[in-house]
């Protein structure tokens, strides 16, 4: 029986690491120890000011296309998550089409925040099951430090750069895309936003910029942590439930990195142990929209996810938007 299979995965992070103690030795009022106790995070990658979010998106999907035993070629759609593209025209998965010499694909991006790389996937498998296409890549990429204040303790210590992706296709071998599950909430997304470069604040002035309004903005971090907490829980509950797969029995949980002290949480409340957490977030902090995919690639490369294995990858991201995927690797 013909389904979504994934053909190869892939990930590339920035050489340079940025410790928590290196922001305090840069002057931010923090510590080590008040950075991991809240989030998890012990260190972050930052890309070099010359690289693009099209420049790593190139590396993570020339890197899932070897995988895949593919060529550029042969993709029909390129999809790429993404809330800090190269440039708002052309979109980001332009310029990774471009780079990629695949003037055969479609390319367009996705904005969905952190929920990004969900999102797509759900898209590519709609294109794919209707026969539009039959092979897609599908890309989160995100250059996160470029939009954080570095002198907002609360916000800045979070965020990292890097892209993960995957290559998919209609088949009927290899690890399979079971279900995807995506939703929103327009009316309640204001307290997580990137208000600056959108047509509210176009073009860009002194004063927007001395105004703060092109950095990222969270608005009572505590009830977007409890809100985050929920719809994390409901979209396991909801993947899970959809193919019929006692929670019980799902082998990892692979979620979008966003802070250690949410899937303490979870495991908690939902009896889910924290061994069965694959969390990338001590070492790359939280790479919104790639951040998923990258954990992803990471456990397929290193043997932690093997044949047979279930996987669950439930998001949350500004919007709001949550979700989640299941695979059957």
């Amino acid at each position: 029986m013909e389904t979504i299979r994934i053909l190869g995965t892939g990930s590339y992070v920035p050489p340079n690491i940025v410790t928590n103690d290196d922001l305090v030795r840069n002057g931010l009022d923090t510590s080590d120890e008040w950075i991991a106790k809240r989030t998890g995070v012990r260190q972050r990658r930052v890309a070099d000011p010359r690289v693009a979010t099209s420049d790593m998106a190139l590396e993570a999907a020339r890197r899932a296309l070897e995988m895949a035993d593919m060529a550029a070629g042969q993709i029909d759609l390129i999809i790429l998550a993404t809330i800090t593209p190269d440039t708002c025209c052309p979109s980001g998965a332009n310029w990774l089409q471009g780079k990629l010499n695949a003037p055969q694909a479609v390319s367009f991006d996705v904005t969905a925040a952190c929920s990004g790389f969900v999102f797509a996937l759900n898209i590519a498998e709609q294109f794919l099951k209707n026969k539009t296409f039959r092979k897609a890549l599908v890309v989160g990429g995100e250059v996160m430090t470029r939009v954080v204040d570095w002198n907002d303790r609360g916000t800045c210590v979070l965020w990292g750069d890097g892209a993960g992706a995957a290559v998919l296709s209609i088949g009927e071998s290899g690890p399979e895309l079971l279900s995807t599950h995506i939703h929103s909430d327009g009316a309640n997304g204001q307290n997580l936003q990137l208000p600056g470069g959108g047509s509210r604040t176009t073009p860009i002035t002194h004063h927007s910029v001395d105004k703060g309004v092109h950095h990222l903005i969270m608005i009572e971090g505590n009830m977007i942590f409890r809100v985050a907490v929920r719809y994390f829980m409901d979209s396991i509950k909801e993947a899970a439930e959809h193919n019929r797969i006692p929670v019980d029995q799902i082998d990892w949980f692979i979620p979008h990195q966003a802070n250690i002290r949410m899937f303490q949480n979870i495991s908690q409340t939902m009896n889910i142990p924290m061994e069965k957490f694959y969390l990338t977030l001590h070492k790359y902090g939280n790479i919104s929209a790639a951040s998923c995919a990258i954990a992803l690639d990471e456990a397929v490369r290193d043997g932690s996810v093997r044949s047979g294995q279930l996987i669950s990858m439930p998001v949350f991201g500004g919007g709001l938007t949550w979700g989640g995927a299941m695979f059957r690797w």
